[in-house]
């Protein structure tokens, strides 16, 4: 195929902890094909953090040359995920008064600007101002009151922060890896693009992004995101006590909390062994499967009490009525489910991407949840954004963004 018979290509980077994915897409008629992936081990990042600038850097390059080997094409510009406890969401409310007797955008964009003014700690800088709701006079539930008649517009919007060096460093790892960043996203909301349905948003539902150095939360209800949440605990650390308590290396820690890890201890059959490599020129050692279990268990199980305790304190686990749909890399660990629906009382799901195009086998796995939803964003936003890591403040970009999400959407 010629370049000029190509589409419209958007890439997804998932800069993780454990590992760098790109994935490239071919967008024609608004149908996504997969047409090219890299993955590379992730050296450099600690808790969704840069802590090594070159060790990052080269990581991304090698995610990015895989993908552009396979995708036959020149990569110059990436949509990037961001995670890391130092990520804050909260709602805020903005009022302004209707100029004309019809709204128009512009009143629009004042009552989002009105919503974001809020203080933040000098550290942070706003990532997202997602419109949940607005209020014309005393009507609510207004999805997009444009053209609408009205003296009073009011608007309740969700507002995520990060801190301005990590969002920098990020930046300034893919701009040294020869990309420009076209938009920083927090990963759950990525995640979600691929991987919930418009149903379950409608009725309420929250998505637990479980990644190598996070997890992320983020709680949707009539069709718009309500709260986000980031604990800084993941697979890398069930990794990291599987380790310790074999007694083996992280690689083969990792290798074997794939092949053998359970979310239940109770569920594996004592007689079951496995052979555990050791360090230090040790022969491996025959262990029983469920002393594997009996590790792993009780991490996952602090690592889900701490997302539910937080979910009841934000007062938005009575809307999730659909449920809780796990994604990331440590949602395939066996049992996972069954451990998440006793601490959260609700029905639990896998969330695998939505069908796509092209590479459908390779990417259909809750690990390149990611990924895949940052192309389906950068579909939403389709204005040719840049921006390099001496930029600084985000929020024009961010209202630019509104703009492109109403027009996508209406």
């Amino acid at each position: 195929m010629g370049q000029d018979e190509r589409g419209e290509l958007i890439v997804g980077l998932d800069i993780g902890t454990t590992k760098i994915c790109a994935v490239v897409g071919e967008v024609r008629a608004g149908q996504v094909d997969v047409i090219g992936v890299g993955i590379h081990p992730s050296d450099g990042m600690r808790r969704g953090v840069v802590v090594n600038i070159e060790s990052t850097v080269e990581s991304i390059s090698g995610a990015v040359k895989d993908a552009e080997k396979m995708a036959g094409c020149e990569i110059s510009s990436v949509f990037v995920g961001i995670a890391g406890s130092h990520i804050k969401g909260f709602n805020s409310r903005g009022l302004v008064p209707i100029r004309h007797q019809d709204i128009n955008q512009d009143d629009i964009d004042q009552v989002i600007d009105a919503a974001s003014a809020v203080h933040i700690p000098t550290d942070q800088e706003i990532l997202h101002v997602i419109p949940q709701e607005f209020m014309v006079d005393d009507q609510d539930g207004i999805q997009y009151p444009f053209g609408m008649t009205g003296v009073r517009l009011e608007a309740n919007v969700h507002i995520v922060t990060g801190q301005v060096a990590a969002v920098q460093n990020i930046i300034k790892c893919c701009n040294r890896a020869g990309l420009e960043v076209c938009d920083v996203v927090l990963e759950s909301i990525a995640s979600a693009e691929a991987v919930l349905t418009k149903e379950e948003m409608e009725l309420g539902i929250g998505l637990l992004d479980i990644g190598g150095g996070t997890s992320d939360l983020a709680i949707f209800s009539e069709g718009n995101i309500r709260h986000t949440f980031v604990l800084g605990l993941g697979g890398h650390n069930l990794t990291s006590d599987l380790s310790i308590g074999l007694r083996t290396p992280q690689k083969e820690a990792e290798l074997l909390k794939e092949k053998y890890g359970s979310a239940l201890a109770s569920m594996i059959d004592v007689d079951q062994a496995i052979d555990v490599p050791s360090v230090g020129g040790r022969p491996p050692r025959r262990l029983s499967r469920r002393v594997m279990g009996e590790i792993i268990e009780p991490r996952v199980e602090e690592m889900l009490s701490l997302v539910k305790q937080q979910l009841d304190d934000s007062t938005y686990g009575c809307v999730i009525n659909a449920g809780l749909v796990l994604t990331g890399g440590t949602s395939l660990l066996a049992n996972m489910v069954d451990l998440a629906e006793q601490i959260f009382d609700v029905p639990v799901r896998v969330g695998y991407p939505q069908v796509v195009g092209g590479m459908t086998d390779m990417v259909s796995t809750p690990q390149f949840a990611t990924g895949l939803g940052l192309i389906f964003f950068g579909m939403k936003n389709e204005s040719t954004r840049r921006f390099t890591e001496d930029q600084k403040g985000l929020l024009g970009r961010v209202a630019g963004r509104m703009r492109d999400w109403f027009a996508s959407a209406f």
